[in-house]
């Protein structure tokens, strides 16, 4: 069974997990209508997905 010879202490143990909190921003792409979409998401201003209409655009409120 194998056992760790030494305690691991907090600090080399927090800085190893430390990496995994990291923040990052989200993917933008631009629609081919110029809207800013998420990237692998239908455009929510025409409803168009790798150049094919997918889902009717909403109406404007």
């Amino acid at each position: 069974m194998a056992v760790p010879k030494k305690k691991v202490s907090s600090a080399r143990r927090d800085k190893r997990r430390s990496n995994n909190s990291k923040l990052e921003a989200p993917t933008l792409e631009v629609c081919k209508c110029g809207a800013t979409k998420l990237h692998g998401r239908v455009c929510p201003q025409c409803g168009t997905y790798k150049g094919e209409v997918v889902v009717a655009p909403e109406a404007s409120k």
